[in-house]
């Protein structure tokens, strides 16, 4: 998601730009401390995700969304619960009181991404973005949409609710869960192992302890699926 960064205060700015770097398809396209600024980025760019103060000069976050004919999904960010019913009134997306967690952040992220797949059209869904067809599938990572063939995985990484796929020529970050990709990924050629990992069954070359050889990467077996592993890979 492209996201654009509007508030006066510099502090505010960075603490925005260090959360936002922290998740992998955020792509932010400015900070801005000028909401003047800002309102001719918003006119001349498609912006997805809009993080806006209210209390600024020259002219206020709820102003400058109501001078826009088709805003972005936004999230204001205050230190004011006043203006709390009036955002509801604006649709925004989420209202965050300053100072906020990166875990509140991320809920308010959570929400856009979600009210954006509501509004898409059919056949290009969130939950469609990552779909098992034939021997791939295609994943949004890094800005992008990507087709990975099954055969080139060797693992896969859950990241809370992040997933980190591990091929041959590099790994790709994305918004998926655990369950989602066990269901996706052909059953017999990959299994999971552990709640944070699923592995390429061709890919394990040995087991020591409750860790799985993949060549040189190991990878731990839950005891619940240890006897499960055993059975089927050796």
């Amino acid at each position: 998601m492209k996201v654009l960064c509007v508030d006066d205060e510099y502090l505010a700015l960075q603490l925005l730009k260090e959360f936002i770097s922290q998740v992998p398809d955020l792509e932010p396209v400015g900070f801005l401390k000028s909401p003047i600024e800002a309102l001719k980025v918003l006119q001349d760019q498609e912006i997805d995700l809009l993080f806006l103060d209210i209390q600024m000069p020259t002219l206020a976050g709820n102003n400058l969304l109501k001078a826009l004919p088709h805003p972005p999904q936004t999230v204001f960010t205050t230190a004011y619960a006043d203006y709390a019913t009036e955002a509801f009134d604006l649709d925004v997306v989420d209202y965050l009181l300053k100072p906020f967690s990166f875990e509140r952040f991320l809920k308010a992220v959570n929400k856009a991404r979600n009210a954006m797949a509501r509004k898409a059209p059919a056949g290009i869904g969130a939950q469609q973005l990552l779909e098992g067809t034939k021997d791939y599938m295609a994943v949004k990572a890094d800005g992008k949409i990507r087709k990975i063939w099954f055969r080139e995985i060797r693992y896969v990484e859950g990241l809370k609710e992040y997933v980190r796929i591990h091929c041959e020529e590099g790994k790709y970050v994305v918004l998926e869960r655990m369950k989602t990709l066990e269901e996706i990924l052909p059953k017999g050629h990959f299994m999971r192992v552990h709640k944070s990992y699923i592995i390429a069954c061709n890919r394990v070359t040995g087991l020591e302890g409750n860790m799985l050889e993949l060549g040189a990467d190991r990878i731990p077996v839950s005891r619940a699926k240890r006897e499960e592993v055993v059975k089927l890979l050796f």
